[in-house]
């Protein structure tokens, strides 16, 4: 009788576990349609953009896992960094940027 339900707490916790891991690596198109590479690096992950008007520039550093980072955004276009932050959720990713936690935008990239 024990056999059951430690195999459906186990089953459950592998099923939690595979959902948890959303990875932020990778290739992922923005909201303006350029190309942005997510790679680790010293900060944790540099945000780095690969085409368009500012290719070759990074634009962010974040840090964490699990689907959840947060650190800093760079504005390419205005080149203010702002307090920022990503949620991955299957092949999108939800970044948004803040300035004194209560002005803030986001916009929701795709994964190439």
């Amino acid at each position: 009788m024990t056999r059951i339900p430690m195999l459906v707490a186990t089953m459950a916790l592998m099923a939690t576990v595979s959902q948890a891991a959303e990875p932020i690596e990778g290739n992922w198109k923005t909201a303006s349609g350029e190309t942005a590479a997510i790679g680790k690096c010293s900060a944790g992950y540099c945000v780095t953009l690969k085409t368009g008007r500012y290719a070759g520039k990074q634009i962010g550093r974040l840090s964490g896992s699990g689907g959840e980072y947060s650190g800093e955004i760079t504005d390419p276009v205005e080149d203010k960094t702002y307090n920022g932050s990503g949620s991955v959720s299957g092949n999108a990713l939800k970044m948004k940027g803040c300035v004194l936690k209560i002005l803030c935008k986001s916009q929701t990239w795709t994964r190439l």
